[in-house]
């Protein structure tokens, strides 16, 4: 019999109340990402793939539909059952900035999530941080520096390594290098294909750049008004392209060559 997936999302649905009435922003998805797998979520502004991304790590409630996590309901989950999963699932942004408290240095960004659910002795945490700065190839001497005085790929990396400190099983990326200059997109996808094949971390890539994503990617969802409306291999995806909205994007993209 097969292993389960690691995430197994079912029939979700979300609204929103707005003025005229209520807005349907996930429309029955049904989405799998197995251990050690990266999967490509692809789509237009407001196709819901943020939403779907808050939905996972419980930022948002659902209406209705499942998101089981290694084989629980995470929408059941409350309290201590809840907070007890919450390190094997992390999310990235795409601005660190907007994540990180400005008045922290690195050491404590980094540190903090041991801290919280690790509950690390203050030399034991000192020890993991260094391993993960290590792990994201940045020196020990930027322990001591704001995030301002970082640059945007030293944020993303320091955003990785405290992605990292709780050893999730499953990170969550929401356009993690759409930001950055081409030559650090390239370090930091570089950097996220290593952490997977070393701790065998599974990823949910949110993104719109199909070129970046089927270079990345193990699977290519696309999302389009609230529903996945094709899924397979990117290159396969990006060579016949059945869905507008994926045919949108491969158009988007010019000279795409594979």
């Amino acid at each position: 019999m097969a292993d389960a997936p690691l995430l197994e999302i079912k029939g979700v649905t979300s609204t929103v109340r707005t003025g005229a009435g209520r807005h349907t922003i996930l429309a029955g998805v049904d989405l799998t990402v197995a251990s050690g797998e990266i999967v490509g979520l692809a789509g237009g502004s407001g196709s819901g793939k943020t939403t779907l991304a808050r939905a996972v790590l419980r930022l948002i409630d659902i209406e209705s539909g499942s998101i089981l996590f290694e084989g629980r309901e995470l929408t059941r989950l409350r309290g201590g059952a809840l907070r007890q999963i919450r390190p094997r699932l992390q999310m990235v942004f795409q601005d660190p900035m907007a994540a990180f408290n400005p008045r922290a240095r690195v050491e404590r960004l980094i540190g903090d999530p041991l801290r919280i659910w690790q509950s690390a002795s203050g030399m034991d945490r000192r020890r993991r941080i260094a391993e993960l700065l290590d792990t994201v190839g940045l020196p020990e001497r930027l322990l001591g520096r704001y995030p301002h005085e970082l640059s945007g790929g030293q944020r993303q990396r320091v955003a990785i390594a405290r992605a990292l400190a709780t050893d999730p099983a499953l990170i969550v990326l929401d356009e993690p290098v759409s930001a950055l200059d081409v030559s650090v997109r390239a370090q930091i996808l570089n950097l996220l294909l290593d952490i997977r094949e070393r701790r065998g971390t599974a990823l949910l890539f949110i993104a719109h750049d199909l070129a970046v994503m089927a270079a990345f990617c193990d699977r290519l969802c696309v999302m389009d008004q609230g529903r996945i409306v094709e899924s397979g291999s990117p290159h396969a995806l990006v060579a016949a392209p059945q869905a507008e909205m994926t045919r949108f994007l491969v158009e988007a993209v010019p000279k795409m060559k594979f």
